[in-house]
């Protein structure tokens, strides 16, 4: 039997036990190994072995044995047992390990450019170079030097893997610097006094150079964390400002109806935020949540306050409008004569406030009912009125037809005395309805009127004595004035004064323009 013994930080051994690798472990070991810098040389491709656990006891059950990676019992043959073909992993079968001993040629060729960093005694005890000394990591008494090596640098090959397993994961951006600065502190750990062999300091070496790189990116990380940070406290501020500013308002002039759905936008606005952006302080996010809650709170109660009072004027609205419906249906029974006490309710309905949208529709419906009804009696009065008055209507446009006359009698005395009688006649036939046929026929005999009363006033103007003695008074003063102004224009042409003779000439023009209009 062939016990590979590990050696501990605290220099106790550690008895590795065989371990049946899972697909996940085996693809795990394969990708560390397959990206391990060419600078590791003694890192061997173990696809398809995995690690003793050194932490966990050997298990009576699970020795080693030739399928667990351990030399038998004829292992001091000198002549090595075949190795057997290696299983392709599959997702429906988990691949087994294969012993060590039973790798062709890939010993030998990974063990040479190890022994820099590492060596095995005659009893097995392997060690690792670090710097100018040597430390024991373990002992593989029961194998040959190569399988020792072999055993050990894998463990170093592991560590290798995770050392560029961070390298990718911090390259590809998929994992934040703080995560990855952690866990490159577990690793470290790992690689410093590890039982295995391969240039532990370069491991080190790259763990330093990718720390200095993720703390400069946790510092870039915690600028834009603070960055957002802030910018999410404004974010948030402004929804607690805009529903501040919303509560402040008057509660009787606010729109319930918009201003409630405007407060729902706000809150899912809020709630949206809190989920999807970061996460601000403790002491921050309490405060404006209060500022939020006490401002929304506040419009609620508004709000409940005013659909109270609503909801009592409501009450005493629909009161009153159902008083106003049943005097308005009261008065159907007195038809057309009702009309004028229907159109006083009308404006007691306009001024009785709104009862609800359910409740004012259906009162209406009555009231309109009730002022429906009474003009309808007043329309059927007017079509059975304009039946009557067909024959009124011809008599009345009879008598325009003969009052075409009137303007075309010279003698206004004539003229008179005929409209007179058309007018007596007139009045006789009596009203028409519809109005508008009467207004219309009234209008055309009035314009036969105002030209005669026209025609008269004028003659009357013309001939009155009195006014005919006032103008033959102004008519000889007139001309009086203009014999003179003709003398005073011919003595200032004499003298040749022209501003005599502009003044004069003008006073003349004036007195005869007069004249003309009195028909002198």
């Amino acid at each position: 039997m062939t016990d590979a013994i590990e050696s501990s930080n605290d220099e106790t051994p550690e008895v590795p036990t065989a371990e049946v690798p899972t697909a996940e472990t085996e693809t795990a070991a394969t990708e560390a190994e397959a990206i391990t810098p060419p600078a590791e040389p003694h890192a061997i491709d173990e696809t398809a072995a995995t690690e003793p656990d050194a932490a966990e006891p050997a298990d009576s059950a699970a020795e080693a044995t030739p399928a667990e990676g351990v030399a038998d019992d004829d292992a001091t043959d000198a002549t090595p047992a075949p190795a057997p073909a290696a299983p392709v992993p599959t997702p429906s079968r988990i691949p087994m390990p294969r012993p060590p001993a039973a790798r062709p040629a890939t010993a030998p060729v990974a063990a040479a450019p190890a022994e820099s960093f590492g060596r095995v005694e005659d009893d097995g005890t392997v060690s690792v170079r670090e710097g100018a000394e040597w430390r024991v990591v373990g002992q593989y008494p029961d194998g040959t030097p190569a399988e020792a090596l072999a055993y050990f640098e894998r463990k170093f090959a592991d560590l290798a893997g995770e050392v560029t397993l961070l390298e990718t994961r911090h390259r590809s951006g998929g994992a934040s610097a703080s995560d990855l600065r952690s866990t490159s502190a577990a690793v470290r750990e790992r690689v410093v006094g590890a039982a295995a062999v391969g240039d532990l300091a370069a491991l080190v070496a790259r763990l330093d150079a990718l720390d200095g790189t993720l703390s400069e990116a946790s510092a870039e990380e915690a600028q834009a964390h603070r960055e957002a940070l802030d910018a999410a406290v404004a974010e948030r501020t402004g929804l607690v400002e805009r529903i501040e500013a919303i509560a402040a308002r008057d509660p009787k002039s606010i729109q319930w109806k918009q201003t409630s759905q405007e407060v729902t936008d706000l809150f899912e606005q809020w709630q949206s935020h809190q989920s999807t952006g970061p996460r601000l302080p403790k002491n921050t996010g309490q405060q404006l949540w209060k500022r939020f809650r006490d401002a929304r709170a506040t419009l609620d109660k508004h709000r409940r306050e005013f659909y109270a009072g609503l909801d009592e004027q409501h009450k005493s609205a629909r009161d009153a409008k159902s008083r106003l419906v049943e005097r308005a249906e009261a008065l159907v029974a007195r038809g057309e004569d009702a009309i004028g006490d229907y159109r006083a309710l009308l404006d007691q309905w306009k001024t009785s406030g709104r009862a609800g949208k359910k409740a004012d529709d259906a009162l209406w419906a009555r009231f309109k009912a009730a002022g429906d009804a009474l003009y309808s009696a007043r329309s059927d009065r007017e079509h059975a009125d304009a039946e009557a008055s067909k024959e009124k209507i011809d008599a009345k446009r009879a008598l325009l037809t003969e009052a075409a006359a009137v303007p075309k009698e010279k003698d206004n005395g004539k003229a008179r005395s005929l409209l007179t009688g058309i007018q007596r006649r007139w009045d006789e036939i009596g009203r028409i309805f519809p109005r508008e046929a009467e207004r219309a026929l009234d209008d055309d005999l009035r314009k036969i009127e105002q030209g005669l009363k026209s025609r008269e006033d004028a003659d009357w103007k013309s001939n009155n004595p009195e006014t005919k003695a006032r103008q033959n008074d102004m008519t000889s003063q007139l001309r009086d004035a203009i014999a003179g102004l003709e003398s005073d224009l011919e003595k200032a042409k004499a003298s040749k004064d022209k501003a005599a003779i502009a003044k004069a000439t003008d006073a003349l023009e004036a007195r005869k323009a007069w004249l003309s209009a009195l028909g002198g």
